[in-house]
């Protein structure tokens, strides 16, 4: 085990014997019924992606409900509860051209038309600090479940998580399956091993600070941090700096998705970010930049999940991660609150990425400044009030184009849009 991991897990050990700097979460259990809590959300949802330059398109229109029940922590020093996640799904249309992650297919290629997965879990605590085992959705930097598709990538593993120190929070886990939002079995993505660990801190109401790994067995070690100020201006304005960055080595046998030369070569690549973001009433501006160095591109896919795990500003269709890859970013968004349309809001980005070293199947370099650009525009809208309070409704619009040496090897130019529409039941 890494010498990282290892102090990740001695520390989350002796934070959970000392004692706490503030109120004990499970001190205030109220009780495995009495805290039980269970919600629905139903997602109907279309993804098309109208490709260029003789590419096929791909459309894809479905009807999910998402289950959701976390029962209580029984009352003791040592609290104990489940949970359980599930989903249900139907593809609306023929769903010929599917693709996009939203729609499995049996091993004739046929899309299924009706589909079910879930798990289960089993939690206890101590004090501040959680262990959980079973199937679970992740929001960590290096180990992400997708949740831009219909449904959500589901892990299978141990998470602990601690927070006896007020500001602190510490991670750390281990999966072993992971399932990514269009495959039926529990464990299709060949998930071997991925360990995670990490920890953030919230210094005070401007400064937060974050650090995560992983290592995944026989496919890459991923290093993450980040360092976020908001400086407060006048007239309730504000300044946001943002800086970001994963160091990656690869297994010197990963067979990775994007050209990275012969196997048992080291390959290695970091990637930072910087943005800065203003805000004023209702209008906010981000102005980013992003590059990546090594000797390949940050290529998520072998993250053994559903790339989501790019917490970077240039993350839209495209993430501008491309082999020694540069890429500034323009965005703009629009709160409507303030002229009487609470819920509503616009964004409008444009990224522009170059110097991407691209190579052919064969790894040999076609053009050493190849470039990408992305118009992102989006919609959105949520009920505030009422019967439908929390509906929400995104409307969204890409616009992706890249060099001829760079078009087959990525995205491909692209039309897309994405609708969905979400409406989250409480049931108890």
């Amino acid at each position: 085990m890494p010498k990282a991991q290892k102090l990740i897990l001695a520390v989350l050990i002796n934070a959970a014997l000392i004692s706490s700097t503030y109120a004990s979460e499970q001190s205030e259990a109220k009780g495995f019924v009495q805290d039980t809590q269970a919600s629905l959300l139903l997602r109907n949802g279309y993804i098309s992606r109208d490709k260029k330059n003789g590419a096929p398109d791909t459309s894809s229109w479905v009807q999910s409900a998402m289950l959701n029940v976390e029962s209580g922590f029984t009352p003791g020093i040592v609290g104990f509860g489940v949970g359980a996640v599930g989903d249900f799904s139907f593809k609306i249309g023929d769903n010929e051209h599917s693709g996009n992650s939203m729609v499995p297919r049996k091993n004739d290629n046929s899309p299924y038309d009706q589909w079910t997965r879930g798990g289960g879990s089993v939690k206890a605590r101590f004090s501040n600090t959680t262990v959980r085992y079973g199937t679970q959705v992740l929001d960590l930097p290096v180990l992400a479940s997708m949740t831009t598709r219909m449904v959500p990538e589901y892990f299978e593993g141990t998470l602990i998580t601690s927070r006896e120190i007020n500001g602190l929070e510490l991670t750390a886990g281990k999966f072993t399956k992971n399932q990514l939002p269009d495959q039926i079995a529990t464990d299709q993505n060949e998930l071997d091993r991925a360990v995670v660990w990490g920890a953030k801190y919230k210094v005070n109401d401007q400064l937060n600070t974050a650090y995560y790994g992983l290592d995944s067995k026989d496919t890459l070690e991923r290093h993450y941090a980040n360092v976020n100020y908001k400086q407060s201006l006048a007239d309730k304005s504000s300044l946001t700096y943002d800086l970001s960055g994963y160091h990656t080595k690869f297994d010197k046998n990963a067979n990775t998705y994007s050209a990275t030369g012969p196997a048992s070569e080291d390959k290695k690549n970091n990637i930072w970010a910087f943005s800065t973001t203003y805000n004023t009433g209702p209008h906010t501006v981000m102005l980013a930049y992003q590059q990546n160095t090594g000797n390949v591109g940050y290529d998520y896919g072998q993250n053994a999940d559903g790339g989501q795990s790019i917490y970077l500003p240039n993350s839209y269709l495209s993430d501008f991660i491309g082999n020694r890859e540069k890429s500034a970013q323009l965005q703009y968004t629009f709160d409507f609150s303030a002229l009487d349309l609470a819920g509503l809001s616009w964004t409008s980005a444009y990224v522009y990425g170059w110097n991407i070293h691209a190579t052919d199947n064969k790894n040999n370099l076609v053009d050493d400044n190849a470039k990408e650009r992305e118009f992102f525009n989006q919609v959105s809208y949520k009920i505030q009030s009422g019967f439908a309070k929390e509906t929400s409704l995104k409307v969204r619009y890409s616009h992706y184009r890249a060099s001829d040496a760079y078009d087959k090897a990525y995205i491909g130019d692209t039309n897309e849009w994405r609708l969905f529409l979400d409406i989250p039941v409480k049931l108890f």
